[in-house]
């Protein structure tokens, strides 16, 4: 049995039952190699893997009740597991969302800035919100607002795609553009 596992020390929340926190009366044995060994007592599945100075991991439940265990090291088996999340975290890639605001009346060259900053978010693979913000009654000019995002997009739309397109959230038009897949 594992030394570091203290037997009066209660399984983990997120971690499958081990040795005797094994809830299941009988337990469906695969040992240490892989082979099928067929259901045996909980104590009998305990004390073979006890022989081979292993634990006993519960990894499944069949439905009619009976537990599915594997004879393994658990110290190995904990750290195979660490080393497997460490490995998927790393090939992971963290999207952030970045965001420009525009006005309906912005000056060309300002679109231009915006346009551009956009474009460097953009390629560092960042998802990008466009908000064009209405004063006062601009709101009743959303064609112009539709018109100013057009333009906007036009100048990014060699290294952008339109994920959401431009909706109207209070006084904002919202529209949402990812990078273009290579």
């Amino acid at each position: 049995m594992d030394q570091n596992r203290n037997s009066r020390q209660p399984a983990k929340k997120d971690q499958d039952p081990i040795n005797g926190f094994i809830k299941a009366k009988e337990i469906f044995v695969i040992d240490q190699n892989g082979d099928k060994r067929g259901i045996m007592s909980k104590r009998e599945a305990i004390e073979l893997a006890e022989s081979l100075q292993l634990d006993l991991l519960q990894v499944g439940l069949q439905p009619d009740g009976i537990a599915i265990a594997k004879i393994v090291n658990f110290g190995k088996y904990k750290y195979e597991q660490q080393k497997k999340a460490k490995e998927l975290k790393k090939n992971q890639s963290k999207v952030e969302n970045k965001e420009i605001r525009l006005t309906v009346n912005i000056g060309e060259h300002d679109l231009d800035t915006k346009a551009k900053k956009a474009r460097e978010f953009l390629l560092d693979g960042d998802r990008v919100k466009v908000s064009l913000k209405f004063k006062g009654r601009e709101i009743a000019y959303q064609d112009l607002g539709l018109a100013t995002l057009d333009k906007f997009f036009k100048k990014i739309e060699d290294v952008a795609k339109i994920e959401k397109e431009a909706k109207l959230n209070t006084r904002f038009l919202d529209m949402y553009v990812v990078p273009k897949k290579n």
